[in-house]
């Protein structure tokens, strides 16, 4: 019979596997589309395929942003992504410490609305969106994207944020209100910092979704100044042409910025996501 010590030696084993092929399969994409922007045209379609650019080129790079106007893009996914992140936090942290502090009626089912409301398919809700959007007058704008992205992204938001604010003990609030500090102030002063990593964590899951949505940043912004990046990235390939290597070199210029967010706040990020599991 294998004894303990084997069987915990085959269990770390089987588990440094697993991470390994997640790890695989989560960088292997984005690696792949790396090598693909530094290679011409005809090396990607020579046969065999070669796994790594013989002369790796960055003329890619310097076609994707004259061929469109990608910088543009950039700005603009940068201004929607940001509004929307922004908008998110403050309605859905107002929403969750509503919901953690104060003592509302049918609480869960509440939840359970917040819960419910995001099992809408995206698309069925794309013709009252452009509607209610047209009549208002704001089709063309940032504000056509940052409204439907906020609202998309307070579920997920705010049941985060409400995870947290119930672990923190009403204690330290009650001690700043009686120190002069109104409820929206204990908020301020000491709720959100405390709860910083759910912060984070619910900025970082906002962002993200804006920045890769593509159905309504189509739909609702028609003018072309006023395209984002998964939009304006798709208006590269042509009729009969699909030029992959300024395509790839395009989607790592949109990978960098989200890669760089969370390389700066990965730890705060990872420890929001542990401790909200624990914590919900």
């Amino acid at each position: 019979m294998k004894s303990r010590t084997e069987f915990a030696d085959n269990g770390r084993a089987l588990r440094l596997l697993a991470a390994g092929l997640v790890v695989l399969n989560g960088f292997f994409p984005a690696l792949w589309i790396l090598l693909t922007s530094l290679k011409t045209e005809a090396e990607l379609v020579s046969k065999p395929i070669t796994w790594w650019p013989a002369a790796p080129t960055l003329g890619n790079y310097a076609q994707a942003f004259t061929e469109q106007p990608l910088l543009r893009y950039l700005g603009n996914s940068l201004a929607v992504a940001g509004g929307a992140t922004v908008a998110s936090l403050l309605v859905s942290g107002l929403a969750a410490y509503a919901i953690a502090r104060l003592n509302l009626r049918r609480r869960q089912l509440i939840l359970t609305c917040i819960v419910a409301s995001s099992m809408f398919p995206l698309v069925t809700l794309l013709v009252p969106i452009f509607e209610t959007l047209r009549s208002l007058g704001l089709l063309n704008t940032y504000i056509a994207l940052i409204l439907p992205y906020t609202v998309l992204n307070l579920p997920v938001c705010t049941l985060v944020l409400v995870s947290f604010f119930q672990s923190i003990p009403r204690d330290l609030e009650n001690a700043a209100m009686i120190d002069g500090c109104t409820r929206l102030g204990a908020l301020w002063r000491v709720v959100l910092p405390l709860a910083a990593p759910g912060v984070f964590t619910a900025g970082i899951l906002a962002f993200v979704n804006a920045w890769d949505e593509f159905l309504l940043a189509l739909a609702l912004n028609s003018n072309p100044s006023m395209r984002t990046l998964p939009v304006g990235i798709t208006l590269y390939q042509g009729e009969f042409t699909f030029p992959w290597p300024i395509i790839s070199a395009a989607l790592i210029v949109a990978i960098v910025p989200v890669a760089v967010l969370i390389a700066l706040f990965q730890e705060r990020v990872v420890g929001g996501l542990t401790q909200g599991g624990l914590k919900g």
